[in-house]
C-alpha cells in the first residue's frame, strides 16, 4: 500500500532540505539519512525531477575505480526558490534604482550596510565560540553562526587551510545581477576569521554552493607548530653591509 500524499510531501520536502543543506548525495546517501531504501528514495527523486526541483549528474570525482560512475543529486534553481528568499522582487526594484541614481559603488555601500547587522551577530557568536584560534578554527565557529542565519553553512579543513561552504543563499537571485552582494559577503568573511579569504565558487552564478578558501599559515609555519613549538620561529639574522661577521644588538652595561 502506497503511503497518502501528504507523508509523500513531507518525504520529498525532507529530501530537498537535505539536498540544500548538504549538497549534491547519491540516492543511497539520501536513504541512509532517510532511514528509508534506496528504492524509495528514487521514486521520490523522479517525482521532483519531473517537476523540475532536482537533477541527476554524474559525478566523475566520486566515481569508484571500477563500475559505473556514481550519480548524485542536485537542487536546481526551481529547487532553491521553494527555501524562502526574502522580497527578492523588492530588493531587486531599489538596488536598481539605486545603480541608476548613485552607481556601482551605492550599490555597494548598501551591501556593506545590509550585512553589518550580520557580522555583528556571527562576530560575537565566533567570539564566544573561540579564543583566538587559527582562521581554520575560527571558520568552524563562524559555519554554526551562518546556519543559525539561514547560510546552511559547514566548514571543513584541506591541505592548504580551509573550506567554507554555503549551501544555501537567501539573496543568490539578487546577487545573481549584483555581484557586490557577494563580494561584501567575502569581505565579511575574511574579516570574521581574520585572514584574507578567496571566494572559489558561488550559488548566485550557477554553482551549486557557495565555497570561499581560507588559507592556512605558511608551510615553514606549519611544520613548527606541528612539532609542538609554540614561540615563533626564529628570525633570520641580519648582517652587516660588508658581509662579513653577523651583527648583533646587546644593551650595553654601563661601565
Amino acid at each position: 500500500m502506497r503511503p497518502p500524499a501528504a507523508e509523500d510531501t513531507r518525504t520529498r520536502d525532507r529530501v530537498t532540505a537535505l539536498l540544500l543543506e548538504h549538497g549534491p548525495q547519491t540516492a543511497a546517501e539520501l536513504a541512509a539519512r532517510l532511514g528509508i531504501s534506496p528504492a524509495a528514495v528514487r521514486r521520490h527523486l523522479d517525482a521532483l525531477a519531473s517537476r523540475g526541483r532536482v537533477e541527476e549528474r554524474l559525478t566523475r570525482e566520486a566515481a569508484p575505480k571500477r563500475g559505473r560512475p556514481a550519480r548524485r543529486y542536485h537542487l536546481t534553481d526551481a529547487g532553491r526558490s521553494a527555501f524562502p528568499h526574502a522580497y527578492d522582487d523588492l530588493a531587486l526594484t531599489a538596488l536598481r534604482y539605486i545603480a541608476a541614481s548613485g552607481g556601482p559603488e551605492a550599490v555597494r555601500t548598501v551591501a556593506e550596510q545590509q550585512l553589518a547587522g550580520l557580522e555583528q551577530r556571527a562576530s560575537t557568536a565566533v567570539a564566544q565560540a573561540t579564543a583566538g584560534e587559527a582562521p581554520v578554527d575560527r571558520a568552524q565557529a563562524l559555519a554554526a553562526a551562518l546556519t543559525a542565519e539561514g547560510y546552511a553553512a559547514s566548514a571543513s579543513a584541506i591541505s592548504s587551510g580551509g573550506q567554507l561552504c554555503q549551501h544555501h543563499c537567501p539573496v543568490a537571485h539578487v546577487a545573481a545581477e549584483f555581484p557586490q552582494l557577494c563580494e561584501a559577503e567575502t569581505a565579511v568573511i575574511g574579516r570574521l576569521v581574520g585572514t584574507h579569504v578567496q571566494r572559489l565558487a558561488t550559488i548566485a552564478h550557477g554553482d551549486g554552493i557557495c565555497t570561499t578558501h581560507i588559507p592556512g599559515p605558511p608551510s615553514g609555519v606549519r611544520e613548527h607548530l606541528r612539532a609542538g613549538n609554540t614561540s615563533q620561529p626564529a628570525r633570520p639574522v641580519l648582517s652587516n653591509s660588508s658581509g662579513s661577521t653577523p651583527v648583533t644588538h646587546r644593551e650595553r652595561t654601563p661601565a
